[in-house]
């Protein structure tokens, strides 16, 4: 009996050394810095890219829209030497940041930016309407710099955000951020390139036919996207 209570102190003191040595290793192995602009997701694609004979004709700059776009209906992007460089969930903000490895390093021809709706979702936090069409200008405005010939295209219809579904008004949104956009683009030499009304239901949503969650397009969406893009781009391609 009496060798219980000095077990149990063998016990409760192997325990905590355990508990320090876990503490000390965790302290002593930094955390992987976050690469908030994902510069690595396409640097492989990038440098294989860059080592081709010709650039491309158009790189496609975007979020889960344009990521989706380029997995499902690759032969559209091959067959028009078209370039995707979409990721899940960014923000313009991140897409400003990656802008010159993703599109600008690539020396495409033309570029076609669709951006905006994860902004009015606040996937980073708020930012004003005049803030989101200003980082899309900045896009533009460095391509342009760089003799890249621009397509603003704008952001598709959507009646709410349903990962965040305290957002309201999103519709309204929409409409405020694609007339900014169509406004630069007018008086600054760019292609605006209009899905939203083509793919609008009538009350700034997206049909599911063309949307199954109100937000990422069917496969038929994006037959719809294409028949809109490709003649703009070839339009920038011939001025």
């Amino acid at each position: 009996m009496k060798r219980l209570p000095i077990l149990s102190a063998a016990i409760l003191t192997l325990a905590a050394l355990t508990l320090q040595s876990a503490e000390t290793q965790a302290q002593t192995q930094p955390e992987k810095p976050r690469d908030w602009a994902n510069y690595t997701r396409y640097a492989q694609a990038n440098a294989e890219q860059k080592s081709r004979p010709t650039p491309p004709d158009a790189v496609f700059m975007g979020n889960s829209i344009t990521d989706g776009w380029a997995s499902q209906h690759p032969d559209f992007f091959e067959a028009n030497n078209y370039v995707g460089r979409g990721i899940s969930g960014q923000v313009t903000a991140q897409m400003l940041a990656r802008f010159r490895a993703d599109v600008l390093d690539l020396r495409p021809k033309a570029v076609a930016i669709l951006a905006g709706t994860n902004d009015l979702a606040q996937n980073e936090g708020f930012v004003s309407i005049e803030n989101i069409a200003g980082n899309i200008i900045s896009m533009a405005e460095l391509a342009r710099a760089h003799g890249i010939r621009v397509a603003i295209c704008s952001v598709l219809p959507a009646d709410d955000y349903p990962w965040r579904p305290a957002i309201t008004g999103v519709p309204e949104m929409v409409r405020s951020l694609n007339e900014l956009l169509a406004a630069w683009a007018s008086v600054n030499g760019c292609v605006y390139v209009d899905y939203f009304s083509a793919m609008d239901d009538g009350n700034g949503g997206l049909p599911p036919s063309l949307a199954r969650d109100g937000i990422h397009p069917t496969s038929a969406g994006y037959d719809i996207m294409e028949g809109i893009i490709k003649p703009a781009i070839d339009r920038l391609l011939v001025d």
